[in-house]
């Protein structure tokens, strides 16, 4: 376990080990007890490449990365493990070696969990060697032969896909989490999309009240619970130079894995143009991230920066009603843009709400 935030100035052994982590890693020359720039200029291009807050300070969540990032495939004997879950590199080569032969993982997240076990285990049965669904190196060699000849690259793309066309358009049988900072403002927006999903006929879960503010892990535990079709978090965003302003969307995906939730990419980029097509934000545009809320949820999680309250125009605009009210709708517009087919599908900025009882595709 790490310990509080390291960073410039610090020295001993945690740095070590940091440093030896980054230099293995290749992004610094030697590995070094002192926490200098150098060393803060390696933590900052270490957290640009795994889609994290990129700070330069090694909290928790980077030296957990770090650690993770030791680990090449075939370094240890992967298996799954209830109580504590291995974690790693080499388990997203695992995990993305699996799904690109046709086997199902789930989300290429670098956790090995049941699903992992059992895509192993049919991966073993197929290749002829004991399906113990632990990967040493026998399955190591046995996986490694296989990929020469077998090559898919698209199944956890088509498997997501498959999800969203077997669900249907309708918006009355699916299962959403609304989630959101402690704010007056996230939660207000929060609440009015709660207020349009119920009207429309989706079973919603907000994960805050006006008296529970429930940690991080919590608010993901209910998600995995209810089997989310989708879960929202709507946040906004602070920072020191007033000029900063606009509206952004996070989805989970990593561009050094070439790992992504094909879903919630296309969900974050839905609310981005819809967003910035009926409203006058900032187009900040949409990123991959490994943010745990996005990593450790199953189903596809979208974070929604609305704005930043330093910005006086952005300020303005959320604190008016009629314009949460606007956002709100295009929330729920992507929402069902989500699940049209691209033949049924519109124009940004073009669809309301009155359109989709019109179509059939809401309850009344």
């Amino acid at each position: 376990m790490a310990p509080d935030d390291i960073s410039l100035g610090a020295h001993g052994d945690s740095v070590l080990t940091i440093t030896d982590s980054l230099h293995r890693l290749g992004l610094l020359p030697v590995s070094q007890s002192e926490f200098d720039s150098s060393v803060e200029s390696a933590v900052k291009a270490f957290q640009q490449n795994r889609g994290l807050q990129v700070t330069g300070i090694v909290d928790p969540a980077t030296f957990a990365r770090l650690e993770e990032a030791k680990w090449k495939l075939g370094d240890r004997v992967l298996s799954f493990r209830p109580t504590s879950m291995m974690r790693g590199d080499d388990v997203i080569a695992l995990q993305s070696r699996l799904t690109e032969m046709g086997f199902n993982c789930g989300k290429v997240d670098g956790i090995f969990g049941q699903t992992t076990e059992n895509a192993l285990k049919e991966f073993q049965i197929s290749a002829g060697v004991k399906a113990d669904g632990s990967c040493g190196p026998v399955t190591v060699m046995a996986m490694l032969r296989l990929a020469r000849s077998v090559s898919g690259g698209t199944a956890s793309a088509l498997r997501e896909n498959v999800i969203r066309t077997t669900r249907g358009p309708a918006l009355a049988n699916k299962v959403i989490v609304v989630d959101c900072e402690n704010s007056e403002i996230a939660f207000d927006v929060a609440q009015r999309l709660e207020g349009r999903l119920l009207a429309l006929g989706v079973t919603v879960y907000l994960t805050r009240s006006a008296k529970s503010d429930p940690a991080e892990s919590e608010r993901i535990a209910l998600a995995n619970s209810v089997g989310a079709d989708l879960l929202i978090s709507l946040h906004t965003d602070y920072y020191k130079n007033e000029k900063a302003h606009g509206v952004a969307t996070y989805y989970y995906g990593s561009d050094s894995h070439g790992a992504h939730s094909v879903m919630g990419e296309r969900f974050a980029t839905l609310v981005q143009r819809e967003i910035t097509a009926r409203t006058d934000l900032l187009d900040c545009h949409s990123h991959a991230k490994t943010w745990d809320l996005l990593r450790l949820t199953k189903s596809p999680a979208v974070r929604i920066d609305l704005g930043y309250l330093s910005h006086p125009g952005d300020l303005a605009r959320l604190e008016d009603p009629d314009f949460r009210e606007s956002i709100v709708e295009s929330i729920l517009i992507a929402i069902q843009r989500l699940y049209l087919s691209s033949e049924s599908d519109a124009k940004t900025g073009t669809l309301r709400i009155s359109d989709l009882r019109r179509a059939g595709l809401r309850k009344d």
